[in-house]
């Protein structure tokens, strides 16, 4: 018995073979790919630990924003979330399209946003985190997109998937930034005013215009994976 099985299953198939596929579609080398599959368990693990961490660190978050505003607030401990709950669910048979393209979604999405505005307010970010924290939040959130980019193995982003995917992820732009249905915005508190000037425009816009341009990735990303799945497969 293979010493593993208890930690994983067999990697699924490659979506009409793995060289086939653009590099920038699925830039990881195979064999991380296998081990991610083969090892799928403890990354489960480590996901709902990482969302039990971020739903700490969104402790006082939640005390400023109404009840009913809270599914908006814990952005990067959801996305973690989702993916522990896409890759469990394919581990145990019970795989699901629109949890494994939401999980690529919000993994592309918060891991990307938060080193952009770790970078791009590098000074306070730097000054209230601390070195490690501070370190850990940027490492942690470019695993997360490294980890989403072996969902293709288990899903081709189906049209409906995408579509419900992309519904969510605009309703969370426009709470987090834009017409909050109820109090402020939720997005993740900065350590700005969001009206403090930044250049010529402000923290907010900033971080917003980030916000933006990552929900159209990964849903450029996804239909990408779409059509050079059905192509290789053709």
């Amino acid at each position: 018995m293979d010493d593993t099985a208890a930690l994983g299953r067999d990697p699924p198939e490659r979506h009409g073979g793995r060289t086939d596929l653009p590099r920038w579609v699925a830039p990881l080398p195979t064999a991380l790919e296998d081990v991610a599959y083969r090892f799928v368990w403890p990354i489960v693990v480590i996901n709902l630990l990482g969302t039990a961490f971020g739903f700490w660190y969104y402790r006082f978050q939640f005390q400023r924003v109404p009840a009913e505003m809270w599914l908006f607030v814990p952005d990067s401990p959801g996305a973690t979330l989702l993916i522990a709950l896409a890759l469990a669910a394919w581990a145990v048979g019970r795989h699901s399209d629109v949890l494994a393209t939401l999980a690529f979604f919000g993994n592309i999405k918060l891991g990307l946003w938060t080193p952009y505005v770790l970078v791009v307010f590098f000074p306070a970010f730097y000054a209230n985190a601390g070195p490690a924290l501070y370190a850990f939040l940027f490492v942690s959130h470019l695993g997360m997109v490294v980890q989403a980019f072996v969902l293709y193995r288990i899903t081709t982003f189906p049209l409906r998937a995408v579509g419900i995917a992309t519904a969510w992820y605009t309703v969370d732009l426009l709470m987090d930034y834009f017409v909050p249905i109820r109090g402020g915005v939720t997005h993740t508190t900065l350590p700005y005013p969001d009206s403090a000037a930044w250049f010529t425009t402000s923290v907010l816009q900033v971080a917003a215009a980030g916000a933006v341009v990552l929900t159209v990735v990964p849903l450029f990303l996804a239909l990408a994976t779409h059509v050079e799945t059905i192509r290789v497969r053709d």
